[in-house]
């Protein structure tokens, strides 16, 4: 039987999975609290592994740092990078083969280790999905509309990026894979449609300095870039079953009972394990 290694099942680690068993892989997944000798049993009978474990506050990237020497003998390895390594465009179009200069230097120093050891690194915008979407910020009264003219954003649905995962694992070379939709759009446009589907009042529209942001988010509107998918596409054979937020969107508010507002928090504590994208 083909046996994956999945180092972080959180939000896309889980569904990574649940794409893997539904084509008969075993998957043994790595969380921050398995015995090290687990992880070597494991390793030592995988084809193939994945990381979704973003590195370390020093940088260092904590799975390659405990078990890179196991990894590195594996004839398929995989690694979730950010298209942050890219950083801000003023919002023109960025592919693979642009430089990094992004402001996390721990996340282009493990998105280059991991291509030394001839992974997979797939680069994903923000992500979103059922229980981590516009809808639940909406609902909680979170949601901002920010007077910020030009700044556009890429952005992927969690499914989408098991598909990426998937595609890669039948066909292309190592190096690194931009996985984002086909529409790059502006944040305001997201919070619109979504009130429109929820049948919402819009939020008002506010200067970014008005709002109170965690450094987090702030920082997320300080940048602003296309993300382009046409090296996966090209070279995966990979396409986006949700193309743009509007498809995307929509299948997450039909697959969400309304009857059942809690649904969307439970998903998010069972998916959302910090350990992991």
């Amino acid at each position: 039987m083909a046996r994956f290694v999945l180092f972080g099942p959180g939000f896309a680690g889980s569904r990574i999975t649940h794409a893997l068993q539904r084509e008969g892989w075993q998957v043994d997944a790595i969380s921050r609290t398995t015995p090290d000798e687990t992880t070597g049993a494991a390793l030592a009978q995988a084809s193939h592994i994945l990381s979704t474990v973003p590195p370390g506050e020093n940088g260092e990237d904590p799975v390659l740092a405990s078990h890179g020497e196991a990894i590195g003998r594996l004839p398929w390895i995989g690694y979730l990078s950010s298209t942050g390594v890219y950083g801000g465009t003023k919002g023109a179009w960025v592919d693979e083969s642009a430089a990094l200069t992004g402001r996390r230097g721990g996340r282009i120093a493990a998105d280059l280790a991991w291509q030394r050891i001839g992974a997979r690194v797939f680069r994903l915008p923000g992500i979103y999905g059922p229980g981590r979407s516009i809808f639940e910020r909406l609902r909680a009264g979170q949601a901002h509309r920010v007077n910020l003219p030009g700044q556009v954003f890429s952005r992927i649905h969690v499914d989408d990026i098991a598909r990426g995962v998937l595609a890669a694992m039948r066909q292309g070379p190592a190096g690194a894979y931009n996985l984002a939709d086909d529409l790059p759009t502006p944040q305001n446009a997201v919070v619109e449609h979504g009130c429109e589907l929820l049948g919402l009042p819009l939020p008002p529209l506010r200067a970014l300095d008005e709002l109170d942001l965690s450094p987090a988010a702030r920082a997320f509107y300080g940048e602003n870039r296309r993300v382009a998918n046409g090296k996966a596409k090209r070279l995966l054979g990979w396409r986006p079953l949700y193309p743009t937020y509007r498809e995307g969107l929509r299948a997450i508010l039909q697959s969400v009972a309304p009857a059942r507002p809690q649904q969307s928090t439970r998903v998010r504590t069972q998916l959302g394990f910090p350990f992991g994208r």
